[in-house]
């Protein structure tokens, strides 16, 4: 489990690109993304990741996306659904406003949460809101 067990910060391998991986507290783990088309392997090793490891809520860091294709949203809502059964979130930030547009035209604003940089993820997520259902 990543309680305790994570390095503060940790690159995860992945065809030559590394997944910055940062354990922001012993219940949250923060995972930077690199454009597409590495965006969508790396979101394949996220879910990988929190599969075996399931105990953290989860903050996807988009500072470096600009587009997002359908694949990659899949792989969000797959992600979104392991980690929903858990009892865990996952909350996205730094959204660029074109990325932020594709999610509002599919509706998948409503689906997922979304929050302005790193430290206001962080306050959703100690906010103890619900988590959403499936």
């Amino acid at each position: 489990m990543y309680r305790g067990n994570l390095p503060q910060n940790l690159g995860i391998g992945l065809l030559g690109k590394t997944v910055k991986v940062e354990n922001l507290a012993s219940d949250i783990i923060a995972f930077t993304l690199e454009r597409e088309p590495q965006m969508n392997g790396e979101l394949e090793a996220v879910i990988d990741m929190t599969a075996e490891h399931s105990d953290c809520n989860v903050i996807l860091n988009f500072r470096n996306i600009d587009i997002i294709t359908s694949s990659s949203l899949t792989r969000l809502l797959k992600l979104r659904q392991t980690l929903l059964p858990l009892g865990h979130q996952m909350v996205l930030c730094n959204i660029h406003p074109f990325t932020k547009s594709a999610f509002e035209v599919t509706g998948l604003d409503g689906v997922f949460t979304l929050a302005a940089d790193k430290p206001a993820a962080v306050a959703v997520l100690r906010s103890n809101w619900p988590v959403p259902t499936l």
